[in-house]
């Protein structure tokens, strides 16, 4: 996984909040032009970034944060009801293992508490990356943010403890 670079998968730490909003920005305006255009990536992820509202965010979220070359390099949201709210690479670091790492650790996470199914609401981009961990598309969604329509997929995959 990652180039042989041993990855870790900590909790997050206050700390962290500058930097897991720059991820945030940077992966989110890391993706081609041809996938979202500049105006969706601007209306999902406007400049500057609003770090007051992400330390509250995160804060309340609590994700787990992949660690990679003492950096950064990907986090993760998990909510008490199996929703995965944010899963997110910094560019570089995407098509390594990083969110497969981040998925693997919160679902066994999910396990541990009983969750019975995980769910998202998946990027174009994401929701390879969940097909590959056996999640299912239930349907598309059309968001409409700041005159601007984004589409994403809700995306189900129910656990079982064997």
């Amino acid at each position: 996984m990652c180039d042989n670079l041993i990855m870790k998968i900590v909790n997050y730490t206050t700390d962290a909040a500058v930097e897991v909003a720059d991820l945030f920005y940077a992966a989110v305006h890391g993706i081609d032009s041809s996938v979202y255009s500049q105006k969706q990536k601007e209306a999902w992820a406007p400049i500057p970034p609003n770090y007051e509202k992400w330390a509250e965010r995160l804060e309340e979220k609590q994700p787990y944060l992949a660690i990679l070359e003492q950096r950064i390099v990907g986090f993760i949201e998990l909510d008490p009801d199996g929703h995965i709210d944010c899963t997110y690479t910094l560019p570089d670091y995407q098509g390594r293992g990083v969110a497969s790492a981040l998925f693997n650790h919160v679902q066994e996470i999910a396990l541990a508490r009983g969750n019975k199914r995980l769910y998202v609401e998946a990027s174009f981009l994401a929701k390879s990356l969940f097909e590959k961990q056996g999640f299912k598309v239930l349907h598309e969604n059309r968001i409409e943010r700041d005159n601007v329509i984004l589409s994403n997929f809700t995306m189900e995959k129910w656990l079982s403890a064997s």
